[in-house]
């Protein structure tokens, strides 16, 4: 039990994350799916893990987390809160230093495909390639 959480306990209080319970994500509400910790949980940024992460990143709108993550470099410490923004949002009791701490098969390059479908979810919708286009509309 690190950071004074139950790492993996949903929020309606059973064990396991909602994904463990049969639950499926929905790719048009933004949510994926993951395995942390070797059970398949929901991740989701809401407005309210938006938010989060505005704070978070020092950021003053929607359009500038865009152009943050657009970027493409992101550090470790940054993907820990997407990541820990992500599975709170989709009802997962788990802090960012429980996320730092989780089990993400491929290591690092887990983490950073986690963060990669995220983000594509959130920002670009259902069925996106995040290659074919950027994590924000441009303007012409």
């Amino acid at each position: 039990m690190a950071g004074g959480t139950v790492r993996g306990q949903a929020l309606s209080g059973h064990a396991g994350g909602p994904a463990a319970g049969g639950r499926r994500a929905n790719r048009r509400r933004g949510e994926i799916e993951a395995e942390i910790d070797g059970e398949r949980r929901v991740l989701c940024l809401t407005l309210g893990a938006l938010a989060e992460l505005e704070t978070a990143f020092s950021v003053d709108s929607l359009n500038g987390l865009a152009e943050r993550f657009a970027g493409g470099r992101l550090k470790a410490a940054d993907m820990i809160r997407i990541i820990g923004a992500g599975l709170r949002g989709g009802g997962n009791l788990y802090s960012d230093e429980d996320v730092a701490e989780a089990d993400v098969e491929g290591g690092i390059g887990g983490y950073a495909a986690i963060v990669g479908d995220l983000l594509t979810a959130t920002f670009l919708g259902d069925g996106a390639d995040a290659s074919a286009r950027p994590l924000w509309p441009q303007r012409a």
